[in-house]
């Protein structure tokens, strides 16, 4: 049955499934319909064969996988194996591919955007805003026009609107049908990133260059030379060394009172990133603080503030962030520690320690050519993290094998022309469980695209804008920017364009700023929310039409985060209040008898007043999460209660100096 089922399209995959529920409808049906009950009653009693039941099973697989009657057709379409096919235009140029290989601050990229800034045209890709941001400013300085765009933003330099010879963009938006002269691709290694690997194999192939400089890691020479080999392209590799030495140290920093002037602390959550924070405050020194969910003025201000060289702030802290985009004049870089959340294939949250990759991507950051440390050195805050590190950066990177491919607009469409009646989702799950590609390439993670199709599969919309709306950069870890996700959706579907008081009602702006921690997360949160109608505000300009007033209300937001940021070991003493409030409460409860015995009467009542107070702490919800460890949690608390005992005594101390302002604080107190 199994041979018969493969010839209609069913693989071993498929049929599985379909034996699994066919079996399950025979078993579990209130009624087996006359034909296939008289063909079971056979075999059972001898008369008939096996195979007699084929023609009901592979109906019944029809009903479950509509796709059966035209996988030939759908078996073409979502057949990835010539990615480089798909760019007729490139493919009629004759392009010349260097690659600028060599670690971080080897000047490879600044090699590259010379030659960039020399074309008559040109385009440069990176992986972040501020990248492009920062290439954009730099072309521009230097007399060549140069236009920006990016997901959320169009800037161009021409008052008449025309388009400039030279643009920065982030990757995922360069045009490959655009001719050019120079097209630089930066951070190359990313073509194998799970989630967005194929927007670097999309502008490799498809970009219409004659000169393709390609910048990144030593270990993807090979590969890239490999695919380029399919477009019957050379590959000119560049080689170069690190501009000024890295030393890795041979101690760990053991406690916060051996930092130094140009430290930065790498963690990899915001909740280490709080703690440290608070931790190095207390100890009288200054902090900047950098993490990826900040809007990208924020961390720039903080990128600034701790470059100053009159700015007191001279210790960083600041998670993975740092790796790309921000120019920092860091002396050494200190892992906090060497293992990162991670999510599996299977979706499933894990920690892994960080790969040889990342490590040099992170410690490169230490003495940068053109900072005032003119050389780095890096190590470790626990002693027993050091050997571990050491064995890290003394491995050879892993060499790239494969580079991402995602499904387009246009495949779908061409499915779904095939299966009318299949969701998004589906339609999705079809094409890559029949996708060919071969060794060079595999199907990108499709679990945020499917999230978002999920979420709005209710609302009407056409195939094109719901293909559109699940492309979304969003986080899908923030509720309140799904939720408006949602309702963007909903009013988009109504032909109802999302105002600028539309979206002000929805946001509550104003806004205040933040008294705590948890204000601080929202106010992020609402920043994605302004960055996300920005996004689609460029792919439906008629709907969403009020981008400069938006991009107004999103800077004023931007410094009121700023100012959060700046405030930020105020925030994580203010957040956790309401679980000191408790802990005083619980000492003295009004439920207790003179001698501390519970009043049988009240203790329910005390204990579900208690129970609210902790599920509704955000301190509570971390530890609950596995983000703050109970023993993290204590220690914080006692460090809070430590400062404000020297307040207090700093405040009696100055009472007993000037008595005459101790009246006035007792009259101001009355």
């Amino acid at each position: 049955m199994q041979k018969m089922a493969a010839e209609h399209g069913l693989d071993a995959r498929l049929f599985h499934q379909a034996f699994i529920n066919f079996r399950r409808f025979v078993l579990e049906v209130t009624s087996v319909p006359a034909d296939l009950h008289i063909i079971l009653n056979d075999i059972c009693c001898g008369a008939g064969h096996i195979d007699d039941i084929y023609p009901y099973f592979i109906r019944h697989a029809k009903l479950i996988f509509p796709m059966i009657d035209c996988m030939d057709d759908l078996r073409k379409i979502s057949d990835l194996r010539v990615p480089a096919n798909w760019y007729p235009e490139a493919r009629a140029i004759n392009r010349k591919v260097i690659f600028h290989a060599g670690p971080t601050n080897s000047g490879k990229t600044y090699n590259a955007i010379q030659r960039f800034l020399d074309a008559k045209s040109g385009v440069y890709c990176g992986p972040l805003k501020l990248l492009a941001h920062e290439i954009f400013e730099r072309t521009n300085e230097a007399g060549v026009p140069c236009d920006l765009v990016t997901g959320e933003e169009r800037t161009l330099m021409d008052p008449e609107g025309r388009g400039a010879g030279h643009m920065a963009c982030t990757i995922e938006m360069c045009s490959v049908n655009t001719p050019y002269e120079v097209a630089v691709i930066d951070e190359i290694q990313m073509i194998r990133d799970a989630s967005r690997g194929w927007a670097w194999t999309r502008a490799l192939l498809g970009l219409c260059a004659k000169e393709i400089h390609v910048c990144g890691e030593s270990a993807a020479i090979d590969f890239i030379k490999e695919l380029m080999f399919t477009t019957g392209e050379e590959v000119e590799v560049h080689s170069y060394k690190r501009l000024t030495p890295l030393t890795v140290l041979d101690q760990a920093v053991d406690s916060l009172d051996n930092l130094r002037p140009g430290d930065c602390v790498v963690c990899f959550n915001k909740v280490d990133i709080y703690s440290l924070s608070r931790q190095i405050e207390a100890r009288g020194l200054e902090c900047a603080v950098i993490y990826g969910s900040l809007p990208p003025g924020t961390k720039l201000s903080q990128a600034k503030k701790f470059n100053d060289p009159d700015d007191p702030c001279k210790i960083l802290v600041a998670t993975d962030a740092i790796g790309m985009g921000l120019n920092l004049s860091i002396k050494r870089i200190i892992f906090n520690r060497l293992v990162k959340p991670n999510v599996n294939e299977k979706g499933e949250k894990q920690m892994e320690t960080i790969s040889t990759s990342q490590a040099l991507q992170i410690a490169g950051r230490a003495g940068r050519f053109s900072s005032k440390f003119q050389k780095g050195e890096v190590t470790t805050m626990h002693k027993e993290d050091l050997s571990v590190l050491k064995e890290i950066l003394g491995h050879t990177v892993d060499p790239i094998e494969t580079a991402g491919l995602h499904p387009t607009a246009e495949q779908i469409e061409m499915f779904a022309y095939q299966l009318p009646d299949a969701t998004l989702s589906n339609l999705i799950d079809i094409f890559v469980s029949l996708s060919q590609v071969d060794g060079l390439y595999f199907v990108c993670n499709i679990d945020d695209f499917k999230f978002l199709a999920d979420m709005i599969q209710h609302i009407p919309l056409n195939l094109r804008s719901r293909y559109v709306f699940c492309t979304a950069p969003i986080n899908k870890k923030q509720p309140f920017v799904c939720t408006t996700f949602l309702k963007f959706a909903r009013q988009f579907s109504r032909d109802e364009p999302l105002s600028f008081d539309w979206v002000c009602r929805h946001i509550c702006w104003p806004l205040a700023p933040p008294k705590s921690i948890k204000d601080l997360v929202h106010l992020e949160a609402v920043h994605d929310v302004l960055d996300l109608y920005l996004w689609l505000s460029y792919r439906f300009i008629d709907m969403f039409p009020h981008t400069d007033l938006v991009r107004e209300i999103q800077r004023e937001l931007d410094d009121i985060i700023r100012q959060g940021v700046r405030n930020i070991t105020r925030l994580i003493r203010a957040t956790d209040s309401a679980v000191t409030d408790l802990q005083e409460k619980q000492k003295y409860r009004p439920g207790q008898t003179k001698f501390g015995a519970k009043n049988p009467s009240t203790y329910g009542q005390d204990q579900k007043q208690s129970g609210q107070l902790m599920e509704n702490s955000l301190a509570n919800r971390l530890v609950r999460e596995g983000l703050l460890t109970p023993h993290l949690l204590k220690q914080l608390q006692k460090e809070w209660s430590r400062d404000q005992e020297q307040e207090l005594a700093n405040q009696n101390t100055l009472n007993k100096r000037y008595p005459g302002n101790n009246s006035q604080v007792q009259k101001n107190k009355k």
